[in-house]
């Protein structure tokens, strides 16, 4: 099927798919040439012969600077090594399992058999497709198995990450850095997966002094627009926040963290802000940068790649494939030269730690 069927790519995808193209620049910075270039995905010009993948994004899309912009840095890396083809399908406010499950069926019609869903929202209906293309195979970001049997699909891998563990380094930063000893959490849904977020992140900032105060608001309880497509409600959260005392804040919240960003550059020097899933200081307006301490990695983009590798390889990942501090799949970064040598030191320390067992990390508050 992967060579086969790339002849009808191009006529049904452009008549049936919700197109994202490259970042649209939403809250982002630039103009002229740079935002020229944006516009144009890197499917435009593949016309390979390896892979045919289909990138289906969370809510939000590409321009988030955060989790569907990593998972886009990997299908970059596909294309430019693996010889792919691509094509991008977005998700729609307020859309049901059975609309996922339509974008999934019309990326396979269109000739596509490596299908990558953005997101845990994928499950479902990977889950209920799959079975019906045996030859196709499916990745879903944070998936999980939804039906009651214990079984998994040969063909669906789960790619998750130890997000508590970078989120664990991230809070050690906070409770190195505040002043105030008062930090704060913004998670985008009240759901396990962004729990897991702030479990490791209240325990980073607990390891390094247990008085500090942790704020802690979640922007929706499973209402991934209000959650994770909502940067003024990230901006509220976090300006509450830092009037509240806390001079350090970690968002989990994909595009809803842009309003974070805002909020961090009107409260002013001395107060920081915390990225999330890339690393936000390289992506951020120049204005805002010196104010991104750090980010907790979450390398969507890694296994993006490394799922259509083993597709193209004749190995396919299936099941669960979980990635952690000790294979590279999470981690924090240290692009803001505000970071000091002596946090990065006690951080260096910490992440050792976690990798050898000494410190476990929890998975919910």
């Amino acid at each position: 099927m992967r060579h086969s069927a790339r002849l009808a790519i191009g006529a049904v995808a452009a008549a049936t798919l919700a197109l994202s193209g490259c970042a649209s620049g939403d809250g982002g910075s630039g103009g002229g040439d740079e935002d020229a270039a944006a516009s144009e995905s890197i499917c435009d010009s593949a016309d390979g012969d390896g892979p045919a993948i289909g990138l289906a994004y969370d809510v939000g899309g590409v321009g988030d600077q955060s989790f569907n912009d990593s998972a886009y840095a990997g299908l970059e890396k596909a294309v430019e090594e693996l010889d792919a083809t691509c094509e991008e399908a977005e998700a729609q406010a307020g859309e049901d399992d059975a609309a996922r499950e339509e974008r999934l069926r019309t990326l396979i019609d269109a000739g596509y058999d490596t299908l990558i869903g953005v997101g845990y929202i994928y499950s479902t209906a990977a889950y209920n497709v799959a079975p019906d293309y045996p030859e196709v195979s499916f990745g879903v970001i944070d998936g999980f198995n939804p039906t009651e049997s214990q079984e998994d699909l040969p063909n669906v891998a789960n790619i998750n990450f130890a997000a508590n563990e970078a989120s664990f380094l991230v809070g050690a930063a906070a409770g190195l850095t505040t002043e105030t000893d008062n930090v704060g959490f913004i998670g985008g849904t009240n759901t396990p997966l962004i729990q897991g977020f702030e479990a490791g992140y209240v325990a980073g900032v607990k390891e390094v002094d247990p008085t500090i105060t942790v704020q802690t608001q979640y922007l929706a309880q499973e209402d991934p627009v209000k959650g994770f497509e909502n940067p003024a409600g990230g901006e509220t959260a976090a300006t509450g926040m830092y009037d509240n005392g806390a001079d350090v804040v970690y968002h989990a919240a994909g595009k809803s963290g842009l309003g974070l960003f805002d909020a961090v550059e009107r409260a002013g020097q001395g107060n920081w802000a915390i990225g999330v899933d890339s690393d936000q200081y390289l992506t951020a307006d120049k204005s805002q940068k010196p104010f991104i301490l750090t980010s907790a990695l979450k390398r969507i983009d890694t296994g993006v790649f490394e799922f259509a590798e083993s597709v193209d390889s004749g190995k396919q990942l299936s099941g669960y494939v979980t990635y952690d501090l000790a294979d590279g799949g999470v981690d924090y970064s240290t692009s803001n030269p505000k970071l000091s040598q002596d946090v990065i030191d006690q951080l260096d320390d910490y992440k050792q730690q976690v990798i050898s067992g000494k410190i476990t990390v929890p998975t919910e508050p």
